[in-house]
């Protein structure tokens, strides 16, 4: 295999998944797999679900092409299907929440029993972690959380499919460049099949991928990263996950953050997303998912830097000039992340939402509150997450 055999595989799972995606929209409408709209939804009415089987549908034709041969590969097309499935059921007749844990458990546990694990990892100066027996029980822990964190961030139209695509592209290169052909492969044919999703579901969307697609994803995601990227012996290896689904993660964290601390059930359904709070503070959906997109693509950008740019020899003595582009690339990042999550999701929110507070008063012939109050009141909203949208 080669690297033209990637891109080959991108191509293939874009064009199915294309044209799939109608069908499927169909499938859903048929059998009732309908997401009407809800309070916690940012959807305008009734959208079919089970856009991931177009996903599936992508992934495989284009694995079976090009990832047949690979034993460890096929057990990751094997959970693929498993977990689609169990994910399309999930969307027909919403099963609850152990049984799906389940279904997720199960799912991931046909690659690891493949040999897609984890067995050690290096760690900047703390050197080499053997995990040992631990590695089957970490890697399966490791597959469940990253589809939940995809899972999380399915929340408006394009939003998860988009940055599925940053990201698996990302990882393409990344694993291209270390030699990890057939994780490049799979990872641009995950690429490819999220992407070609994308065209109908970019808002207004026509379909939503639902559980089987946002299941779908996190495992493959999860299996391009173990088997791309964490077994290599690249001493930045292990941060290239972080870097590069780190918008999911930081999204994901904060709200099961914020479930624990007001003792609600992690798996409950709430508004605290960032998607959700960006909507809330005035923006268009297009608007919330290209500023998430561009979050992204920054943070891929570091990992990328990190990959490619020679800021240091096999010594560990820097490049001046080199090691200059790279902090410059990271300072982009990080203050894409302060813009994003500070400047938007708070100091604008709470300077909105008390003119706001100022306006409600005013048109019901009161006078406004005092400052205090209208401090406090915008405090607890920032905290509990419970508010209205400024609008559009």
């Amino acid at each position: 295999m080669t690297e033209l055999d990637a891109l080959l595989a991108f191509l293939i799972a874009a064009l199915v998944a294309l044209i799939v995606t109608p069908l499927t929209a169909r499938l859903a409408a048929r059998v009732g797999a309908v997401d009407r709209p809800s309070e916690r939804g940012l959807g305008d009415g009734p959208t079919p679900r089970l856009g991931g089987l177009a996903l599936l549908a992508g992934v495989l034709v284009a694995g079976a092409v090009f990832l047949a041969d690979d034993p460890e590969m096929r057990g990751v097309l094997l959970g693929a299907a498993a977990i689609a499935v169990i994910g399309a059921v999930d969307d027909a007749i919403d099963l609850p929440p152990v049984l799906k844990l389940a279904g997720q458990v199960g799912a991931a546990s046909i690659p690891v029993l493949s040999g897609v694990e984890v067995r050690d990892f290096t760690l900047p100066l703390a050197g080499p972690i053997d995990l040992g027996h631990a590695a089957k029980p970490v890697t399966l822990f490791g597959f469940v959380a990253a589809m939940n964190v995809v899972n999380f961030t399915d929340g408006v139209d394009g939003l998860a499919a988009g940055v599925c695509t940053i990201a698996a592209a990302t990882f393409a290169v990344i694993a291209l460049s270390l030699g990890r052909i057939e994780a490049g492969t799979l990872a641009a044919l995950t690429a490819g099949a999220a992407v070609g999703f994308l065209r109908h579901n970019f808002h207004p969307a026509s379909v939503f991928m639902g559980d089987s697609g946002s299941n779908l994803l996190g495992l493959l995601l999860a299996a391009v990263a173990i088997q791309g990227v964490l077994k290599t012996a690249a001493v930045v290896a292990f941060f290239f996950p972080l870097m590069i689904l780190a918008v999911p993660i930081l999204d994901s964290g904060f709200v099961v953050a914020k479930r624990i601390k007001h003792r609600r059930p992690v798996y409950e359904a709430d508004r605290w997303h960032f998607h959700h709070r960006f909507a809330n503070i005035g923006f268009s959906q297009r608007r919330t998912v290209l500023y998430l997109y561009a979050w992204t693509l920054s943070l891929a950008a570091l990992a990328l830097a990190l990959r490619f740019v020679p800021y240091s020899d096999d010594f560990g003595h820097l490049d001046a000039a080199w090691t200059i582009v790279v902090v410059a690339v990271g300072l982009v990042a990080l203050a894409a992340s302060v813009y994003l999550v500070y400047v938007l999701e708070i100091l604008k929110f709470r300077r909105f939402r008390a003119r706001q507070l100022r306006r409600e008063a005013m048109r019901h012939g009161a006078p406004p509150p005092p400052e205090p109050a209208i401090a406090a009141e915008v405090e607890r909203e920032v905290e509990t997450g419970d508010f209205e949208s400024v609008g559009r």
